[in-house]
């Protein structure tokens, strides 16, 4: 199970003890209580605003959702893919950078 999946699936359960509406805790509280990068806790709550379970709403943060799917927005979609390419991109040049310099 990936990182962001675990992040899912634990507020998954959260969201299930909460109602419509009320606030999730703020992406940097989520990166403190998780450990994991940004971008994973951006692509977990990703995954549950594509279920209808999160709501986003800009600077304001996050909101449990009513479960109604929204509708695809390709622009969001593909910013967050390219979000996704650029985190990838720059871990493969991290690790040549390291692989290089370890003489492999």
């Amino acid at each position: 199970m990936t990182k962001a999946a675990q992040v899912a699936d634990t507020l998954r359960g959260e969201i299930g003890r909460m109602k419509p509406g009320d606030k999730l805790p703020s992406q940097r509280e989520l990166v403190e209580r998780f450990g994991f990068a940004s971008q994973t806790i951006q692509n977990g709550l990703a995954q549950l605003r594509s279920e209808g379970l999160v709501v986003s709403a800009g600077n304001l943060g996050n909101f449990v959702g009513d479960g109604t799917v929204p509708q695809v927005d390709l622009r969001s979609e593909i910013k967050e893919l390219r979000s996704m390419i650029q985190t990838l991109t720059e871990r493969v040049e991290a690790l040549e950078v390291r692989s290089t310099a370890s003489g492999a």
